[in-house]
């Protein structure tokens, strides 16, 4: 099920973004992962302590507030692919939470997920348009990048709660603005600024609500 889940979150999120703007894709892939685990850790009797609850609130309004320049109104299909792709994920780190080998499992997932791949390589078949730099690029955007932060995620996972872990992946809008920044010159406005330290603040709200009386 967590290769399944996995696959269907890269292709998903794949093909919505086809016709998405990266704002408005954003915003509901990340949307739909915080809905998903929220509710799961409901549904598991798990209750948010008042900081974790407002640390999440806080958090979505910084996410808000970065995208919503670049929001439009998007295409029903395409999001309704964004939000399965964003509960795939939550699924996908809710099933994580239970692990006791992060690199054999995330190794396993991806390897199970190969069947899934294969198939949906045949119906792309006949618009396929490799190149070896292409490829190149993929293996090591997918096995390697991917694989290692994937790994990294289900280690922190087991000393996470679903609430925190939630939360906590709100940070990587702003941590990739801020490699765009240092790598890439882009701009770092008073909107990003202010997203930042609304995310960033109610990430640590969460994260530290543990130590609410």
């Amino acid at each position: 099920m967590s290769a399944l889940f996995l696959f269907s979150y890269a292709i998903l999120f794949s093909l919505a973004y086809l016709n998405l703007a990266a704002g408005t894709g954003a915003l509901i892939l990340f949307g739909s992962v915080q809905f998903t685990m929220i509710v799961a850790s409901l549904i598991r009797g798990e209750r948010s302590r008042a900081l974790e609850s407002l640390g999440l609130a806080v958090a979505l309004a910084g996410l808000i507030y970065l995208f919503y320049p670049g929001l439009s109104s998007p295409p029903a299909a395409s999001s309704g692919l964004m939000v399965v792709a964003g509960a795939s994920w939550g699924l996908y780190t809710l099933r994580g939470k239970r692990n006791a080998d992060p690199i054999g499992d995330t190794a396993g997932n991806f390897l199970k997920s190969l069947p899934f791949a294969a198939a949906a390589l045949l119906v792309f078949l006949p618009s396929l348009n490799l190149s070896a730099y292409g490829v190149l690029l993929a293996v090591i955007s997918g096995a390697v990048t991917s694989g290692i932060g994937y790994a990294v995620w289900y280690t922190a996972l087991r000393d996470l709660t679903t609430t925190r872990a939630a939360v906590v992946q709100l940070a990587v809008p702003i941590i990739t603005a801020i490699i765009g920044i240092v790598f890439l010159s882009e701009i770092a406005d008073l909107r990003l600024v202010i997203a930042g330290m609304l995310i960033l603040g109610g990430i640590a709200l969460t994260v530290f609500g543990k130590r609410e009386s």
